[in-house]
């Protein structure tokens, strides 16, 4: 069936423009045009969509109004602006209620190529409370330490890139949003970012600044939540298998750019988690917590009891969000490899062996949910290099071991 797209502008020959450069794609799309978010509105009433791709300056609504109003109403759409010359601070406002950002004059190409990928993930979950939820989320929160972390460092004019991108590696919630916003056409970005430092960099201090101080992009996770007690163990696993899957790419590749991916990759594998915790307090709670754990998989609990493995969520977002394919199938794909037809060693492999060899010494039954995949290594004749990759991994815990600090600083052994 076509997936059925409404553009938003209030230039005509904007929308003309659009409409003959679209015209090869009638086929695959089903588009509708209107010339203000009024008339947008309107047409939503009576028909449903799965895009909305708005300019950004209009008269009485501009496109950040008009794509709340969407979130609020029509959550399940995938939510695009197109921007021109608008100032930062209106473009920053987007970054709540927009899924993604391109540039006026749209290139068709990668408009083309964007909601191809981000109907393609978003697709692969069918629940739709849960993609309700995924697609109201504001930002995934942050450990309140780290956000304070991030915080006092920005007070100063001093504070350089390389201290934002150390603390930005810490948090799951955080290294999300700095990674939708560079792989947008918002920092002129011309490829796939994958590289947490590559992004800080491309983003700036004071975008950092923006986003932290003035905008509230970040936020704290409540710590009243009944929820806060699970999360800095998971944060601390997150980092744990980051760090593990940089050094396994580190040893097997020599490839700089590709032990970076991985690290993103395993920072954010198991984001789905953070999202059902806080919008599905009781029920996860019930999967962390089932009855008989030795019988019932930590996947088949999530299924039985949410609806939907941890995994999936956090692909979704991945892939609406605009990041690359690589990290989109580390996240999905993390648990069961083996569904997948890799044929070599990618950041897959290394998250998932990571994830599979930290989660042994985990104590928290949150994260204790994996096994290795040996018929997914044997394939790729790696399982000899299963022990190997666990001597890195107690190196990292020996030398956090030694530097006796708090949790949340014990990640760049």
């Amino acid at each position: 069936m076509p997936k059925r797209l409404l553009f938003v502008d209030d230039e005509p020959m904007v929308l003309e423009g659009l409409r003959r450069a679209l015209h090869g794609m009638r086929d695959e799309w089903t588009m509708r045009f209107a010339n203000s978010p009024a008339e947008a509105l309107q047409i939503m009433e009576t028909d449903s969509f799965d895009a909305i791709i708005s300019d950004m300056r209009m008269p009485g609504m501009d496109g950040v109004e008009l794509l709340e109003r969407v979130k609020e109403l029509y959550s399940d759409m995938i939510r695009i602006i197109l921007s021109g010359q608008s100032k930062k601070e209106t473009i920053l406002r987007s970054i709540a209620p927009a899924h993604q950002f391109l540039s006026k004059p749209c290139n068709i190409e990668e408009l083309k190529q964007r909601l191809g990928q981000a109907f393609l993930t978003r697709d692969l979950l069918r629940n739709q409370s849960l993609a309700s939820i995924i697609s109201r989320l504001r930002s995934i929160p942050s450990l309140p330490t780290i956000y304070n972390e991030l915080s006092n460092a920005l007070q100063s004019e001093d504070t350089s890139l390389v201290q934002i991108e150390r603390i930005i590696s810490k948090d799951i919630g955080m290294a999300a949003k700095i990674l939708q916003l560079a792989n947008s056409a918002f920092v002129g970005a011309h490829s796939h970012v994958s590289s947490l430092r590559e992004a800080v960099s491309l983003i700036g201090a004071e975008t950092v600044r923006s986003l932290t101080l003035s905008i509230h992009v970040f936020s704290q996770f409540d710590g009243h939540c009944s929820a806060a007690a699970f999360l800095p163990p998971l944060w601390e696993h997150s980092v744990a298998v980051a760090s593990l899957a940089q050094r396994i790419a580190n040893y097997e590749t020599r490839n700089k750019t590709i032990a970076e991916e991985c690290f993103t990759a395993g920072l954010l594998h198991d984001i789905g988690k953070i999202v059902l915790l806080g919008e599905m307090t009781a029920e996860y709670k019930q999967v962390i917590h089932r009855k008989d754990p030795d019988t019932q998989s930590f996947h088949d609990a999530e299924v039985q009891l949410v609806g939907c493995p941890h995994e999936l969520v956090g692909a979704y977002l991945m892939g609406i969000w605009g990041l690359p394919v690589a990290i989109i199938q580390a996240v999905q794909f993390h648990q069961l490899p083996s569904e997948t037809i890799d044929s070599g060693f990618s950041a897959l492999t290394a998250v998932h062996c990571a994830d599979a060899i930290t989660s042994e010494c985990d104590h928290s039954p949150l994260n204790r949910d994996i096994k290795l995949n040996t018929e997914y290594l044997n394939g790729l004749q790696m399982s000899h290099k299963v022990d190997l990759w666990r001597s890195l991994h107690e190196e990292y815990l020996a030398a956090a071991a030694d530097r006796n600090s708090p949790s949340h600083d014990k990640i760049f052994a």
